[in-house]
């Protein structure tokens, strides 16, 4: 669509001659989200829509117990080090964000006022700055008040360096100015066109000053908070026993009226994602169940005449094999995969092209994940306005082995290659999940044919997904030379979803692995690209920066994709429960009922 016509449907709007409705489901045929569409006309000045509630109990409590299912058990209740989904969907529990995203791309606010607009004054012209007004009334769980002073604590805890947090790259280069005690103002460097980034959404949870202001900096990982939340959210803590169980209990004051329905949560972590599905689809034993990553024939099996459901919800995850730029072997400086290394065998473009046609996607859609996976040669899927029609992927062992006889990789003895006396050996670990044992097997196996030998490695999910800085087997580190994972978009903008290709976000002992780029990958270009994105408003523009961004990851092999995933849940079918693809799973858990 040309700028001009999408300007002239804006004013269609404003004007009352389109609907918002109709707008949004106009621009999502073409490819945006619906939060982005809701961005462009909060940008124009017209006012977000209301998300529509299905809660329906009149008061609160009453309900029981609530019992999560995770088969990848968090480790830690500190959002700002929650690396991994589950951590970031237990702090949701009990911590909240200023705003958050439901399913219909709107922004719902938790500890917000109201939501940014012109027509409040949140929202600046020329889209440098977004003023927050702040619920009044609001206390943390010890009792003590919620005010603008958390929020800039918050900014300067995370955005500090020395904290190493998982989300610095959210606020290290924003500033926020407190106005009063219930109105911050957040300031960019330049025209930012996704500003519902900072204190929004999984990134956006808050914790108190009062509790956790004594351990910033280096001193951030002792802080017993972490351990130990006290947030503003619907449960208070119970109970953690990390890699295992959390529980909380119902928070009778808290801030939204006759919410939440349930008396007790209980999050239970462990085993794997088909006793997980059998325990809520079949038996009943659980209300819910998440990302159950079963093979689709087992879903429906589990699902006919059970006692739960299967909810899909889209969104951008993406199961993927990362290729180490660095040697995993040897250590410098006391680190392992140390950007002062290269790959012995992996930094050979060639091997990575080779790799890229071993990768059979087409059966590993068809024979494993059915509708809970699509074969993509893309990183960026979603959404699809930000997708490359370039890109394509094929298998083919012939052509592996021609390009690696072309590059001077000879078959030895055993029937391995070698090259410069660096043989084709690599360790490829994943975590514990039979969808991902199966698809080892099936890269293995073509690898072989072309004389790559491949040691396969399985974690336990609870640690390959752990924030345990001191484990070297979590996938940040990336100790070994391919792995394979999926990554997550928790937002409707891919800005911080492709910043895992940055050069300032690699991983490494310096930041706690707390970097986003475990590949280690780094590329001028690319990283100009993304600077560029970050300050473009025209949403044409911008989304050729991020097709391009793409196709720079895919050209060079720095990872290969493997199949698209939508989430997949399962639910008591009593349980209603609000779910988005754009935000984490218990993002709106005040507003879980059973339904009669």
């Amino acid at each position: 669509m040309q700028e001009q016509a999408l300007r002239a449907m804006i004013a269609r709007v404003k004007d009352g001659l389109m609907s918002r409705r109709a707008f949004v489901q106009r621009m999502v045929a073409l490819g945006l989200t619906a939060p982005m569409a809701g961005l462009m006309l909060s940008h124009s000045g017209v006012a977000w829509a209301q998300s529509a509630s299905t809660y329906k109990p009149t008061k609160a409590g009453g309900g029981g117990p609530l019992k999560l299912l995770y088969w990848q058990a968090p480790t830690l209740l500190n959002p700002h080090f929650a690396v991994g989904t589950k951590d970031q969907a237990a702090c949701r529990i009990f911590y909240e964000p200023l705003a958050g995203w439901d399913a219909d791309g709107n922004l719902v606010p938790f500890l917000a006022a109201e939501i940014p607009s012109q027509q409040n004054g949140g929202l600046a012209d020329d889209g440098k700055s977004v003023t927050w007004k702040l619920k009044q009334g609001v206390k943390w769980h010890d009792g003590q008040p919620f005010t603008a002073d958390d929020c800039i604590f918050n900014w300067q805890y995370a955005g500090d360096p020395a904290t190493a947090t998982y989300d610095v790259a959210t606020y290290k280069d924003i500033k926020v100015e407190k106005l009063d005690d219930h109105t911050i103002k957040v300031l960019f460097q330049k025209p930012t066109p996704f500003w519902a980034d900072p204190f929004v959404g999984v990134r956006g949870m808050l914790v108190p000053k009062h509790l956790f202001e004594a351990y910033k900096g280096d001193k951030s990982r002792d802080a017993p908070g972490n351990l130990a939340p006290v947030g503003t959210g619907p449960f208070k803590f119970v109970d953690f026993k990390p890699g295992d169980l959390v529980r909380g209990e119902i928070n009778t004051a808290y801030h939204v009226p006759n919410r939440p329905y349930f008396d007790t949560v209980e999050m239970k972590g462990g085993g794997d994602a088909v006793s997980a599905a059998r325990a809520v689809l079949q038996t009943g034993e659980y209300d819910y169940a998440w990302n159950l990553q079963v093979e689709d024939e087992i879903l429906k099996k589990l699902e006919d005449g059970g006692k739960g459901r299967v909810t899909i919800v889209d969104g951008g995850s993406i199961e993927f094999i990362p290729i180490n730029f660095t040697d995993p072997w040897t250590e410098v400086d006391g680190e392992r995969s140390s950007i002062k290394t290269k790959h012995p065998s992996l930094s050979d473009k060639a091997v990575r092209d080779a790799l890229n046609l071993l990768v059979d996607r087409g059966s590993v859609e068809k024979f494993i994940y059915g509708r809970t996976g699509l074969a993509t040669a893309n990183f960026l899927n979603n959404p699809t306005r930000f997708r490359s029609k370039a890109t394509k992927w094929e298998v083919s062992i012939e052509k592996a082995n021609q390009i690696l006889d072309a590059a001077g990789w000879k078959r030895g003895s055993d029937g391995v290659r070698e090259k410069d006396g660096k043989k084709l050996k690599f360790v490829y670990q994943t975590s514990i999940n039979a969808p991902r044992q199966k698809t080892q097997a099936i890269v293995k196996q073509a690898c072989e044919k072309a004389g790559i030998g491949v040691e396969l490695k399985s974690v336990a999910a609870s640690v390959f997904f752990s924030s345990d800085v001191a484990n070297p087997d979590t996938y940040p580190h990336f100790y070994t030379d391919i792995e394979m994972y999926t990554t997550t978009m928790t937002e409707p903008d891919p800005a911080l979803f492709m910043n895992q290709f940055t050069s300032w976000e690699v991983a490494t002992k310096e930041n706690k692995w707390q970097g986003r780029n475990i590949t280690r990958w780094r590329n001028e270009e690319y990283d100009k690209a993304y600077r560029a994105a970050e300050g473009e408003l025209d949403p044409v523009k911008r989304a050729a920066l991020f097709i391009k961004m793409n196709e720079l990851v895919i050209g060079d092999v720095a990872v290969i994709p493997v199949v698209y995933r939508p989430t997949v849940y399962g639910l008591a079918k009593s349980l209603n429960a609000p779910l988005s693809g754009w935000d984490n799973d218990t993002y709106m858990i005040s507003d879980w009922h059973r339904e009669t």
